[in-house]
């Protein structure tokens, strides 16, 4: 998203050259007790390599010792420097701790960090809840301006209140958006919700012991209320509600959005543009049997006239009038919410039609293939959303043919996440991926900066939380074990990789769940009183910014206004961190 205005920005540039002494990586929050714990020793080449590290407690006691694994370099990253991974998986005593390495006769000291039991999980639901609630599109003027929103292009009002503003520089409220680019649309509103409604369910136990339960209930029941006043008297859901980043909220109007901020009358979703997710969470909701702004009933009549709407007029809403992988996961979402919800035999076949479709959607490597060609599904934010569709989907089925192929499908997505992330030195286990740049089919860290979008690129925390939650949730089907969440080792030291990157154990030693952790980004500042958030989760690292294919890395506090990249919150983030750690505990 672009954000040009209501920032308040401070800090410098980083730069990994920069690096004068080692710098010890480590997740600044917290690690399971039962789960993968790994750091990364990163240090110069002209300085001598760590022979041993230590575990100690903060008043310096030595509690577990080993040696660091084998120097790693990602030379398009530092060209001089050097990676030691660190692993101590096998200490799972509770505390408080820090790891210590001894370079050239001199000690170095990681942040500190929690080990518990379900440590990371009792410290984000919180703070995450926490985070959506001040997110809130609540204030006076918005709710004020929202009651009668102007849909763009038409004298038509209607009422819009609630919802979660999209961003700590912006207010707009998305289902999605990118829709133009086709490939590219992110779940937004919708997927916050759904991720809501999941935390409530799997995770009832936890919830109560942390007295959390209420906000969960009432934050999911806040977004089940959005979405149904989105949904228009002609059944299908309002995409965006846009501010233009004008202080007078008065200013914002119901519209479709493609590059530089420029309006349409498109505002109509498609299943890939939220309409699909938000479905699925008013029929998700509506087994709750509890009422928010509306009776449990209207959320699950809104789901069916969504649906119906959509399996007539999906393609004219999508923008270039066909479907592709976005629409089958979150078609796929919309009708196993809605079989479950009903047990009517119209969503089964939906579903079962939308989950082989993604089936067929692999390549001979195991990615995913967006369209009717070649490119591959690659995606900033939710490149874990199929595989979590498919365990969703299986939550219903039973029939045994139908779960083998959905099965299969999960455990060769899988498989391909850890392989294109062990093809080369990766120190950081950081989730790699293919993708098509200027029709040449690659494979990196980061996403091309030169994508349909035409300028959109971020960074990429949501993608990592949701290829999280995907390898716990699909792991347990295909490659279910004894601890480590209840996945094979590989997945699970996959899954805490990802998190620990966004809570601090990468290159830039930034902890991106904001007031946790020792590095924090700076402030910003966004309209109405909004603006960066406690337990809210930022953009994060990118391929360096002016190499369109996504190579190096990058990271920036300051940038001429388009910092936003790399240090703004965005609610996709919070929502797949959510995911990720509810199903670390899920009952």
């Amino acid at each position: 998203m672009i954000r040009l205005m209501g920032y308040i920005i401070l800090g410098v540039l980083f730069s990994l050259s920069a690096l004068s002494q080692p710098v010890i990586h480590v997740n600044q929050v917290a690690y399971d007790s039962y789960s993968p714990k790994t750091a990364v020793v990163a240090i110069k080449g002209q300085l001598s390599a760590p022979t041993s590290y230590s575990l100690q407690t903060t008043d310096g006691k030595v509690v577990f010792t080993g040696k660091p694994g084998k120097a790693a370099q990602v030379k398009e990253w530092a060209a001089d420097t050097f990676y030691y991974p660190v692993d101590f998986s096998r200490f799972t005593t509770p505390g408080t701790f820090r790891v210590t390495v001894q370079v050239s006769g001199a000690t170095y000291t990681s942040p500190s960090f929690g080990i518990g039991d379900r440590a990371l999980s009792r410290t984000a639901i919180p703070a995450i809840l926490h985070f959506y609630k001040g997110q809130r599109a609540n204030t006076p003027e918005e709710e004020d301006a929202d009651k009668a929103v102007l849909l763009y292009g038409s004298n038509k009002r209607v009422d819009i209140r609630g919802g979660w503003c999209d961003a700590s520089g912006d207010v707009s409220k998305y289902f999605s958006h990118l829709a133009y680019a086709n490939f590219m649309s992110p779940q937004q509103i919708p997927l916050v919700t759904w991720s809501l409604i999941q935390l409530k369910e799997r995770t009832q136990r936890m919830l109560d012991s942390l007295q959390q339960t209420a906000a969960a209930e009432q934050e999911a029941l806040w977004g089940a209320d959005y979405i149904m006043r989105a949904l228009s008297d002609s059944d299908y859901f309002y995409m965006t509600v846009f501010s233009y980043f004008n202080k007078d909220a008065h200013a914002r109007r119901i519209v479709g959005l493609l590059a530089n901020s420029v309006t349409t009358s498109d505002y109509q979703c498609a299943f890939r543009e939220g309409g699909g997710m938000g479905i699925a969470a008013l029929a998700r909701i509506s087994t709750w049997k509890k009422d928010g702004a509306f009776t449990s009933a209207q959320y699950l009549d809104g789901a069916k006239r969504a649906f119906a709407h959509l399996l007539i007029h999906n393609k004219e809403y999508d923008d270039d009038g066909k479907e592709n992988i976005i629409d089958d996961y979150c078609a796929l979402m919309g009708a196993t919410e809605l079989w479950i919800a009903t047990d009517s035999a119209l969503y089964r076949d939906e579903a079962r039609k939308r989950a082989a479709n993604l089936g067929k959607r692999l390549s001979p490597e195991g990615y995913f293939i967006s369209d009717d060609g070649n490119r591959p599904f690659f995606h900033a934010s939710d490149a874990g959303l199929p595989v979590i569709a498919l365990v969703r989907y299986l939550d219903k089925e039973k029939e045994s043919s139908y779960r083998n192929n959905a099965l299969h499908t999960i455990r060769r997505a899988l498989d391909y996440n850890l392989a294109v992330s062990g093809k080369v030195s990766n120190p950081y286990g950081y989730a790699r991926q293919h993708f098509k740049y200027r029709g040449e089919i690659k494979d990196g860290f980061f996403i091309p900066h030169e994508n349909e979008t035409g300028w959109w690129w971020q960074g990429e925390n949501a993608r990592l939380g949701s290829l999280a939650a995907a390898a716990i949730a699909g792991g347990r089907l295909v490659y279910p074990a004894k601890g480590n969440w209840g996945v094979k080792a590989p997945l699970a030291q996959y899954a805490s990789q990802q998190l620990s990157w966004i809570l601090g154990a990468n290159p830039y030693d930034m902890c991106f769940l904001y007031g946790y952790g020792k590095n924090n980004v700076p402030y910003m500042q966004a309209l109405y009183g909004h603006g960066t958030g406690k337990g809210g989760v930022s953009n994060g690292i990118t391929g360096k910014k002016e190499n369109g294919d996504g190579s190096g890395i990058d990271f920036k506090e300051e940038d001429n206004g388009n910092e936003w990249r790399w240090t703004e919150q965005w609610i996709p983030h919070s929502a797949w961190f959510l995911q990720a750690v509810t199903m670390m505990a899920a009952e």
